[in-house]
C-alpha cells in the first residue's frame, strides 16, 4: 500500500490542494485580481497532475485489454475529464460559447497538434510510418458527419426550434456512437490495429519482465483521480473568471485550457508512441479523442441545455467552420496511404499554430 501512495504523489497533492481550495475560495475570490488568477494557475496545474494520474491508469488497463479497447479506455478518460469540467463551469457561470468553444479546441489540439507533433518527430526519426489507412478513413468521415451535424447546421436552425434539434442531435450523436462502438470492438476492430512483426519478440520480452497490473486499484483511482478532477475545477473555474476579467484575453481561451488540460496526457502517450515507431496508437489516440470529444461531449451537454432550458451557442464561427475543414480534407489527404511523414506532420502542426495565432486574436 505505501508503495501505490508513493506512486501516486501526485494524485494526493491535488487531494489536499482540493481540501485545501474550499476553505480559501472565498479569501482568493476577494484578494484582488491577481491573487485569483494566480490562485486559477495553480488549480489548473494541480487538475493536470490528476489528470496525468488518470491516463496513467487508464492506460495501464488499455495495455491490459490491447487495441481497439485500450484505445478507446484512453480516450474515454480524457473525454470524461473534460465533460466534468465542463459541466462544473456551465454550471457556476454559464457562457453560451464555451462547450463550442471547447470542442472546436479540443479537434485542433488533438489532430493538428498532438497527430501533428507525433508524425513530424516520429518521421524525423524514423522516416516513413505505417498504420492502418481504415482506421484514419473510419475516423475522418466520423468526425465530420459529427461535427456537420452538431456544430455547422444548427447555424440554419431557427431559434424557436432550438430544442426539437437539440433533442435530434442527441439521439444522432448516439446513434453514430453506438455503431461505432459496435464497429471498433466488433467485427471491424481490425480496422482500428495494425500488426508490428518486427516488434513481437521485444514486446514478449517486454511483458515478461512488466510489473502485474492491479485491475481494481486502477480503476479505483481512475474514478477517484475523476472525483478530484470535478472538485478542483468547481474553484478553478470562479477564480480563472475572475483573473481573466477585463484584463483583454480572448473568450476562447478558457476553452483551450480546457481542452488542453483533457488532452495534456494524451500528448504524451501519442509522443512516446510515435518515437516508439507505433504510429496506430498515434492515429487512435488523436482521431478518436477528437471523435470522442465531438460524439459524446455533444450529447451530455445538449441534455444539460434541454434540461436548464438554456440554449448552447454550437454553431461555429465561420473562421472555425474554415479551419476545420481544411483541418479534416489535409488529414483526408495525409491518411489515405497507411503511411505518416516528417512533411505530413508539419502540414498539421502548422495549421496548430494557425489555430493559436486566430485565437490569440480573437477569430
Amino acid at each position: 500500500m505505501l508503495t501505490h501512495l508513493k506512486q501516486e504523489k501526485f494524485m494526493l497533492l491535488a487531494l489536499i490542494a482540493a481540501i485545501a481550495a474550499y476553505p480559501l475560495e472565498h479569501w482568493m475570490l476577494h484578494s484582488g485580481q491577481l491573487v485569483a488568477l494566480l490562485a486559477g494557475a495553480a488549480l489548473i496545474a494541480f487538475i493536470v497532475m490528476a489528470s496525468m494520474r488518470v491516463a496513467h491508469h487508464a492506460e495501464q488497463l488499455a495495455e491490459k485489454v490491447g487495441d481497439p479497447y485500450g484505445t478507446m479506455i484512453l480516450t474515454l478518460a480524457a473525454v470524461l475529464v473534460e465533460v466534468v469540467i465542463l459541466a462544473i463551469m456551465m454550471s457556476n457561470e454559464p457562457s453560451p460559447t464555451l462547450v463550442r468553444d471547447t470542442i472546436y479546441s479540443a479537434v485542433m489540439l488533438d489532430i493538428n497538434g498532438i497527430l501533428g507533433l507525433a508524425a513530424l518527430m516520429g518521421g524525423i526519426k524514423h522516416g516513413e510510418q505505417s498504420y492502418n489507412d481504415d482506421s484514419a478513413r473510419t475516423y475522418s468521415v466520423m468526425i465530420l458527419t459529427a461535427m456537420g451535424v452538431s456544430m455547422v447546421v444548427p447555424e440554419f436552425i431557427p431559434e424557436a426550434d432550438w430544442k426539437i434539434y437539440s433533442a435530434f442531435t442527441i439521439g444522432a450523436m448516439v446513434v453514430l456512437y453506438t455503431l461505432f462502438l459496435r464497429m471498433q470492438v466488433g467485427p471491424h476492430s481490425y480496422f482500428f490495429s495494425y500488426s508490428y512483426p518486427e516488434k513481437r519478440r521485444k514486446k514478449s520480452t517486454e511483458e515478461e519482465h512488466a510489473p502485474p497490473v492491479n485491475l481494481a486499484f486502477s480503476i479505483g483511482t481512475l474514478v477517484f483521480g475523476v472525483i478530484v478532477i470535478g472538485a478542483l475545477a468547481e474553484v478553478m473555474s470562479k477564480t480563472l473568471d475572475l483573473g481573466l476579467e477585463g484584463t483583454g484575453a480572448p473568450p476562447v481561451i478558457t476553452a483551450i485550457v480546457v481542452a488542453a488540460i483533457s488532452a495534456a496526457p494524451e500528448i504524451l502517450t501519442a509522443l512516446r508512441a510515435a518515437l516508439a515507431n507505433r504510429m496506430q496508437s498515434v492515429v487512435n489516440i488523436a482521431l478518436g479523442a477528437s471523435l470522442s470529444t465531438v460524439i459524446l461531449t455533444v450529447p451530455v451537454m445538449e441534455a444539460m441545455a434541454l434540461y436548464t432550458g438554456q440554449p448552447f451557442q454550437m454553431a461555429m464561427t465561420p473562421v472555425q467552420t474554415v479551419m476545420v475543414f481544411i483541418t479534416l480534407i489535409v488529414s483526408a489527404i495525409n491518411l489515405n496511404d497507411g503511411e505518416t511523414n516528417a512533411i505530413e506532420g508539419m502540414t498539421h502542426f502548422v495549421l496548430f499554430a494557425t489555430f493559436i495565432m486566430l485565437s490569440l486574436l480573437g477569430l
